[in-house]
């Protein structure tokens, strides 16, 4: 059993873009794909003309033993959609953005909380904690 989420459509991977956002927005509603970045200018294969390119996983395990066994391999990424998120336009000041998005994370944020009908409004909350943004940080 992963640890990690299981791809929302095994049939779709490999067909979303290549360039997405990168990061942010602090909750997830779906994994797309995991991801694999190769940099031939570490080693990996120069398959592209000098250019990086990505390998497309079902799930997180094979793109960890891929990204181990490759040389000029980063880790694993989890292509995540996010039907709405929390932006951060400047640091500590937060908004609700109502707009989908694909981006790039890191494996381990997908410990943060997956989207709940309440992890958006229970943030914005008047009662919430003064410390919101770090507990969803470090929800594992």
């Amino acid at each position: 059993m992963s640890k990690y989420p299981k791809v929302k459509n095994q049939e779709l991977v490999g067909t979303y873009p290549a360039f997405v956002k990168s990061g942010g927005g602090y909750v997830w509603d779906e994994v797309l794909e995991y991801r694999v970045w190769c940099h031939p200018e570490d080693g990996a294969p120069d398959i592209d003309e000098e250019g990086d390119y990505y390998y497309f996983f079902d799930n997180y395990e094979e793109a960890l033993q891929f990204s181990e066994d490759t040389q000029g391999a980063e880790p694993p990424l989890a292509l995540i959609l996010q039907e709405e998120y929390i932006g951060e336009p400047e640091p500590g000041k937060y908004i609700h953005v109502k707009e989908e998005r694909l981006t790039e994370w890191p494996a381990d944020f997908l410990t943060r909380p997956r989207r709940t009908s309440s992890t958006i409004p229970d943030f914005f909350a008047p009662d919430a904690p003064d410390n919101r943004i770090q507990i969803l940080r470090d929800l594992h």
